[in-house]
């Protein structure tokens, strides 16, 4: 097998290649440390390349699970592997190594999956767009002056190139639905509680951050998913199962459903033409495909939930920070915290208890309005982010000339229609359904009823036959000769 070869099939399909021995996971191992080397100089996607660490597991893997043998990375940010880098995409987390994995990365090695490397993430994740201090800008394989989204950045990049077919991340404002559309990839959010955060991190952001994976087909994030989901010792909350697995279910023919659809923000935030006219032709092959649509969005008070957003982040950025520090000695100071992430750690410091505890409650009137519109919706399709991918700086957060409260606009004006839906913790993914003129992925969101993925995969599956997208390769590919680089 080739690198072109390897890079054609998704997980599933490594796998089963594993199973009928036609390849050997270490082959496989090998052919992504090449997709590495051959790539990652141009887009800076990978940051620690586990190669002697991918080896032991490789030793103990079951051909027998259903990702067995496949290559897999992690952003270096909630998730802990042991013995592992852990940065948080932060020079004063730098050197932080974790000495035991989590229960997420206990379930994906079950599944299988080969950890071969870390990836990029903005500092502490806030940030729609990975370009750390610590590591320098992750560039979008689909052209280099652009970002491929963040704060998921460096696993989409990774994936978008070709490198694995399936990697980590995680999304508490949208970090793993932005890259997603920036990058041409599926970006599931489950529902909150479905995935687990333990023992470390219960309820990530307050409850508003929840892990999963970017993938580049729906199976392979709905087989995922079954692997990983389901309450870890000591959880707060359990979630109803489906009674077969999604990856069995999503082969069943969805309903007929009864679709809304938007292209307005409810904050006034600009949409670009090409991200309303992505909606309007998925609209019309919706109808197509059988189900009823109708424009409508639910309408919620948007000053209290701004701030109700900035005072969550700020807060949990404070611990952080604070966290990283103990953890590495290091003095908590603006030296190694950039500047509009450290405009957000003072604003943090300055809040009372009661400010979080109002933020927390915002975010459940917010929630109550929202699902009241989704009695009479099954799903709200819009754009993902209100634009095509940032230009690499354009979403600097070492700015020293931006607030906290104006950091946090910035980022929710770029990607406007992905942060309600990490408070009301519904599940809601990206899918690559569009391209602009000058080539670049536009994803689309759709959002279901809270603890309802079935129907988002189904449907997904459905659009994934109707609207094609996995042909579609970015100019940086490990299967491209030659690979561009930027100083």
């Amino acid at each position: 097998m080739n690198l072109q070869e390897y890079a054609s099939y998704d997980g599933i399909g490594l796998a089963e290649l594993v199973k009928s021995k036609e390849v050997t996971p270490q082959e496989l191992k090998e052919l992504a440390l090449e997709g590495i080397k051959k790539v990652n100089p141009s887009i800076n996607a990978v940051v620690s390349v586990l190669e002697e660490q991918a080896d032991k597991a490789i030793e103990k893997v079951d051909e027998n699970a259903p990702f067995a043998g496949v290559p897999f990375l992690i952003k270096e940010l909630v998730l802990h592997a042991e013995g592992i880098p852990h940065s948080m995409g932060s020079r004063i987390g730098e050197n932080t190594v974790i000495p035991v994995d989590s229960e997420l990365m206990a379930r994906f090695r079950k599944a299988g999956l080969i950890l071969a490397g870390t990836t990029t993430t903005p500092e502490f994740g806030y940030n729609a767009a990975t370009e750390a201090v610590i590591y320098g800008a992750t560039r979008n394989p689909w052209n280099l002056t652009h970002s491929p989204g963040g704060s998921s950045g460096g696993s989409a990049a990774a994936v978008a190139s070709g490198i694995v077919p399936i990697a980590h991340a995680n999304d508490g404002g949208g970090s793993i639905r932005i890259p997603a559309s920036c990058s041409g990839l599926v970006g599931l959010k489950p529902t909150r509680g479905r995935v687990p955060a333990g023992p470390f991190n219960s309820e990530p952001l307050n409850g508003i951050a929840i892990e999963f994976a970017v993938t580049r087909t729906i199976r392979d994030t709905a087989v995922l998913l079954d692997q990983v989901a389901g309450p870890d010792l000591g959880s707060y909350s359990k979630l109803e199962v489906t009674h077969a697995p999604y990856g069995q279910l999503i082969q069943e023919t969805v309903r007929p459903l009864k679709i809304a659809w938007t292209t307005e923000t409810n904050s006034g935030a600009f949409v670009d033409p090409e991200c309303i006219e992505a909606v309007h032709k998925t609209v019309q092959v919706l109808k197509e495909l059988g189900h009823e649509v109708v424009e409508a969005r639910p309408k919620y008070e948007q000053a209290s939930f701004t701030k109700a957003t900035v005072d969550i982040w700020t807060a949990n950025i404070y611990q952080m920070i604070k966290g990283a520090a103990a953890g590495t000695g290091k003095a908590v100071s603006p030296d190694y915290i950039e500047a509009a992430i450290w405009k957000c750690y003072e604003y943090g410091g300055q809040l009372k208890a009661a400010d979080l505890l109002e933020a927390i409650h915002t975010n459940a009137v917010v929630s109550r309005q929202v699902a009241g519109f989704f009695e009479d919706y099954d799903i709200l399709l819009s754009p993902t982010i209100g634009t095509l991918p940032a230009k690499i700086g354009e979403l600097n957060a070492n700015n020293p000339n931006i607030s906290a409260v104006e950091w946090t606009e910035q980022i929710f004006t770029y990607a406007p229609f992905t942060n309600l839906f990490n408070a009301t913790g519904q599940p809601s993914i990206s899918l690559p359904l569009a391209e602009s003129k000058s080539g670049l992925p536009i994803g689309l969101q759709m959002t279901g009823k809270f603890a309802d993925e079935l129907t988002l995969l189904q449907l997904g599956r459905q659009l994934e036959e109707a609207m094609p997208w996995k042909d579609r390769q970015p100019a940086v590919h490990v299967s491209e000769q030659p690979q561009p680089t930027v100083s």
